[in-house]
């Protein structure tokens, strides 16, 4: 998708399954894979792997922190990644990252009063506001490296402008995070990184 500073974006569509198992380095992973019920999630699971493989190397080690998020023990780059309907983000940078994806033809007025206050509520009209909002929580919540954290007391949105692709975003009322977006074949992107 694109390269701002040293983070490179991916975004792509999910490959066969017959595919993706091809990928798999180890017997441990290819059993993960499939392990889940859904082929929907086998492929998310194996298609992010493969973009960071590809991206650097065959044989990248890739772990979990103790909040559930990848990373690789063995490099310098960190990695964020995200999936929606069948494409799957991955943010490749050389700092701290993060990335989330959403369909914006998704609905989110149902769930709205769960991750939106007022304050970003009033942030404008714009019909992608909800999907923009939701973006930029899911990935100010990964950037944290916390778990437990909540939508509307401790992660804020303090400015969306969809004309210059950028949202300002707090974590717990730290100082104010720049994030960008980015829109794709009908999928909204916001990453930090």
């Amino acid at each position: 998708l694109s390269k701002m500073n040293d983070a490179r974006i991916f975004v792509e569509h999910t490959l066969s399954e017959e595919e993706l198992l091809l990928q798999l380095v180890d017997e441990d992973e290819r059993r993960t894979a499939l392990s889940f019920g859904s082929a929907r999630r086998r492929r998310e699971f194996m298609m992010w792997r493969h973009i960071v493989r590809r991206e650097l190397g065959r044989d990248t080690l890739i772990a979990y922190s103790e909040t559930g998020a990848p990373f690789l023990p063995r490099r310098a780059e960190h990695i964020g990644v995200s999936h929606s309907a069948d494409m799957v983000a991955v943010i490749i940078s050389e700092r701290h990252c993060a990335i989330d994806i959403e369909d914006i033809g998704r609905d989110f007025s149902r769930a709205a009063s769960r991750f939106m206050t007022p304050d970003e509520c009033a942030l404008g009209s714009d019909p992608r506001l909800q999907a923009a909002v939701w973006c930029a929580k899911e990935t100010l919540y990964k950037y944290s490296g916390k778990k437990g954290l909540s939508l509307t007391e401790d992660l804020a949105v303090t400015g969306v402008d969809f004309d210059n692709s950028t949202i300002s975003g707090r974590i717990e009322g730290s100082r104010p995070i720049e994030l960008r977006m980015r829109l794709l074949e009908n999928n909204l992107i916001v990453y930090i990184g």
